[in-house]
Parts: structure tokens; sequence; C-alpha cells
């Protein structure tokens, strides 16, 4: 798919067949998200890719956002060591670098022909530590997202969301 057409058409879906997804299309996302830039070129992402379907259920259940996860029926946690990257929790720069990655693994999760949808778990401490909790993340790494995958159950209608004029040259303008 061309870059742009994947940037433009992709859409956050809600509604999955339920189908599951084989492991290499999986492991294609979490190669897509390492493929983002990290400050100072820190490398600090790690990927929990969720296809237990008792795990991915026990998720849905505690992030009040993430009821698609159940028929999604999977899920990558993004998240960064703290203790690698820079800054480390003093900065947002984990943060930043973590949503370019969740980002990538949007657009190549439409790229593949499967749908995607971001829900949060960062800056939400208790989402944070739930989301910890069930998958046995350690003290020094923060998940930023939980990001649910599937196979799409419709056509999700790209909408054109450039707005001209949120768009300047050179200064701020108002007009």
């Amino acid at each position: 798919m061309d870059t742009l057409k994947a940037i433009f058409d992709r859409r956050s879906v809600r509604s999955f067949t339920g189908k599951k997804i084989d492991k290499e299309k999986l492991l294609t996302l979490a190669k897509a998200g390492m493929a983002a830039p990290s400050s100072r070129d820190t490398r600090h992402f790690h990927f929990v890719i969720v296809n237990d379907e008792a795990l991915v259920t026990k998720l849905a259940e505690g992030l009040p956002y993430a009821k698609m996860l159940l028929t999604a029926k999977h899920a990558i946690i993004v998240c960064s060591d703290l203790s690698v990257a820079h800054g480390g929790a003093e900065t947002d720069y984990w943060a930043q670098d973590s949503s370019a990655a969740a980002q990538n693994i949007l657009i190549a999760a439409h790229a593949l022909g499967l749908g995607a949808c971001w829900t949060a778990a960062h800056p939400r401490e208790e989402r944070v530590v739930y989301v910890k909790e069930v998958l046995g993340i350690p003290d020094n790494v923060r998940p930023l997202c939980v990001i649910a995958v599937g196979v799409p159950s419709g056509e999700e209608k790209p909408r054109d969301k450039f707005d001209p004029s949120h768009v300047f040259f050179n200064q701020w303008k108002t007009t």
C-alpha cells in the first residue's frame, strides 16, 4: 500500500470479526513500531503482544475505553524501559518516542488490511498499574497505550481531516 494512502485512509477501528491473526503479522507490527525514531536513539521500546484470549478479556474488563478488545482478540502494548530512555521518567521524551512507535503500528496495521485502535494507559496511573499487573510488566517499564488489533468487521470509511486554517507558513496568523 502506498504510504500516503495508508496515512490518509487509516481509521480507528472498534468493531472486529474475532478472527485470529497469525504471529508473523503481529511481529511485523512490532517491527514497524521499532522503526520509529527515539530520543538520542536509545531504542527503549518494548512491545507486549497479547494473543491469549483470557488476557485480552482481562485487559478489556479493567480498561474503561478498551471494550473493543473483546472482538479484536489481540493487543499490542507499547512500553518504554525508563532505565534506558533518554531523560528517564524525569522527562516526557519516552512518551513522545513511544507515541511515534504506536503511530507506526497503527499505520502498519492498516497497510496489512488489519484494524487497530489506540487506547490510553498513560497518563492515567490506575490504568498503567492495571496493565502492568495483568501483564507482569517490571517497575522500570511504563506502558503508554494498549492498541487493539484485529480483523475489521466492516469497511471503515476514510475521512478527509485536513483543515487548511490550521496551517501557517513562517509565522502564526489568524485571519
